[in-house]
């Protein structure tokens, strides 16, 4: 059974263009966008950092949530987190940078992107641009563009700043509550433990299973004791440590059974569940339907 989206969406960008060798060499890939919707999947895991400027109309689809586009805006992205657009017009336009970590972060031994509020899991990804924004934004970009084909010896280093500046440009417009200070061990070890869960998905093969599926084992990675990582994850978020685990599973059961063909098998050995049995009672548990049932109605 096949389970693609509608015709009306597309990803981002099309790599189809994109030599991915290269730009894992390289490091950085900027590109105007102005293509055409084509049909196709549009759940994948995407292997390098982005920062875009979107300027028609659309929807952003993550497993979790939609965000509505309209007019200009810029928008991040990581490669842990799946996500699919939505067009709402005959055509995407804007501006892309791909990116690695290793390029952005070279000679600089601050934080991972993963800590930052514009990368982490719960960030706000889109943000909305005035007409000013918009433009300082767009200008960024084309500079970004111009000078990536050029032979200045120190043209990365100056790509890493227009970069920088983008990132700056939407931190700015970040809402306060979104940098998250660490007031204590119990705050720092629940953020730990969301990151690590998040770095799991999405899955993208039948044959590869979660190596974390217990309390226990996110313990064990994050070298803490089971209890001391129970406690301090439901005094920060209010939720024991096995929800949290069991609502991303059902999750990316979910995005697998709505956007894959995978039988339900494969995608219970997948999510480290040892008999499709297992799995059928854990989704209607959870859910209140079956694997088949949720696939059916969607």
């Amino acid at each position: 059974m096949s389970h693609e989206v509608a015709p009306t969406a597309r990803p981002l960008s099309s790599h189809q263009d994109l030599n991915a060798q290269e730009l894992q060499r390289k490091g950085f890939k900027a590109y105007q966008v102005d293509t055409a919707v084509n049909s196709g999947p549009v759940y994948r895991r995407r292997d390098f950092y982005k920062v875009a400027l979107v300027t028609s109309p659309c929807a952003v689809h993550y497993a979790d949530r939609s965000i509505e586009l309209n007019g200009a805006s810029l928008m991040f992205a990581n490669p842990h987190i799946p996500y699919s657009i939505e067009l709402h017009a005959p055509r995407l336009t804007g501006y892309s940078c791909l990116f690695t970590e290793a390029f952005v972060k070279e000679n600089d031994r601050s934080e991972s992107l993963h800590q930052s509020p514009l990368f982490k899991v719960g960030g706000t990804p889109v943000f909305h641009l005035h007409a000013e924004q918009a433009t300082y934004v767009q200008g960024i970009f084309q500079k970004i563009l111009a000078e990536q084909d050029t032979e200045y010896l120190f043209k990365n280093d100056l790509i890493r700043t227009y970069l920088q500046l983008l990132i700056h440009e939407a931190l700015r417009m970040q809402p306060t509550e979104s940098f998250v200070q660490h007031r204590n061990a119990s705050s720092r070890i629940t953020a730990l433990f969301l990151e690590l869960l998040e770095r799991l998905f999405p899955v993208e093969s039948p044959g590869q299973a979660l190596p974390l599926k217990t309390a226990q084992d996110f313990a064990n990675q994050l070298s803490v004791h089971v209890n001391h990582l129970n406690r301090a994850v439901k005094e920060v978020t209010g939720k024991p440590t096995t929800a949290h685990i069991a609502e991303r599973v059902i999750g990316e059961a979910k995005a697998l059974l709505h956007h894959t063909s995978w039988s339900t098998a494969e995608i219970a050995y997948s999510l480290g569940f040892e008999y499709p049995t297992y799995f059928n009672n854990f989704f209607k548990k959870h859910t209140g339907t079956t694997p088949l049932a949720f696939r059916r109605a969607t």
